[in-house]
This record gives structure tokens, sequence and C-alpha cells, in this order.
């Protein structure tokens, strides 16, 4: 084994991990924005959120 395979294939390792967080990360966060949306469209507030008159 050469010095250079050790390196390529721990570049390569690294890429493919930094992009499989990047993917997962990003489909999370649809996810949970699909969730909230489900949350709001039932009637259900964050505590954060401003109440509206009347509310």
């Amino acid at each position: 084994m050469t010095h250079a395979f050790y390196a390529y294939a721990s570049y390569g390792f690294a890429a493919l991990v930094t992009i499989a967080v990047t993917v997962w990360t990003w489909a999370d966060g649809r996810a949970r924005r699909r969730e909230l949306a489900a949350l709001e469209a039932a009637g259900i507030r964050r505590r954060s959120a401003r109440a509206r008159d009347g509310e």
C-alpha cells in the first residue's frame, strides 16, 4: 500500500461523511418544517408566537 492510496482514501471517506451529514441535515429540516406546518394547521401554536387579537 502506498501513502497516496491512504491519503486519497481518507479524503474520499471524509468527503462521503460530509455529504451524508449535509443530506441528512437537509432532509431532517424539511421533515421538521412539515411537522411544524401540520401542527400549526391543527391550531397548535408555539409559545413564542404572538397571540392574535381575541386569542
